[in-house]
């Protein structure tokens, strides 16, 4: 019977700080345009995050830049390996230069966000980094829209959209949090 007590004792007492982090993270998330997508990506970090609405912000930022990353390297890889017509190969040029950019920009905003303290440039530095990822989200909407012409093939612009689409739907998350972090 102690035993029995002591488990469950040690069992909810092991869990509750991650079921409490669970929440905030499902919380902060419903807050978004994409929670699904949100809790998905961020609630894998829920121990690292805890409660804090500027971990949050810096997880997603995170999240958004490696899976920038990702996206660059599958974008060069089809493009070595599919048969593309010139009119594609050039939107897809223009495509990898904007996500490049895009992946800069929201390297930018993670090394800003890792000096942020609080004080007199806060604000500042909070806008920089909005700015650069409201900048990455611009260049993932010109990738896109570099494939809108018609006489694109079907397949190509498919693959483009659905990786780009998810970069930039992370990117609106991130945006989000470091936009709550920054007005408190």
């Amino acid at each position: 019977m102690l035993k029995a007590i002591l488990t469950f004792l040690i069992f909810n007492l092991a869990i509750s700080p991650t079921r409490s982090n669970t929440h905030f993270i499902h919380k902060s998330c419903n807050t978004t345009l994409y929670p699904e997508l949100c809790y998905l990506y961020l609630s894998p970090f829920s121990t690292r995050i805890g409660t804090s609405p500027r971990l949050l912000a810096q997880t997603a930022l995170a999240a958004t830049l490696s899976n920038t990353r990702k996206t660059l390297k599958t974008l060069r890889t089809y493009t070595k390996t599919h048969k593309m017509t010139k009119r594609e190969l050039g939107a897809m040029k223009d495509c990898l230069e904007e996500i490049d950019d895009s992946a800069y920009e929201l390297h930018l905003s993670m090394v800003e966000m890792g000096k942020v303290r609080s004080g007199p440039n806060f604000l500042y530095n909070m806008n920089s980094i909005e700015t650069w990822v409201s900048a990455a989200l611009t260049d993932d909407d010109t990738c896109i829209d570099g494939f809108s012409e018609r006489g694109m093939n079907g397949e190509v612009k498919t693959m483009v959209r659905k990786h780009v689409s998810t970069i930039s739907h992370l990117a609106s998350i991130a945006l989000a949090f470091v936009n709550k972090y920054a007005n408190g």
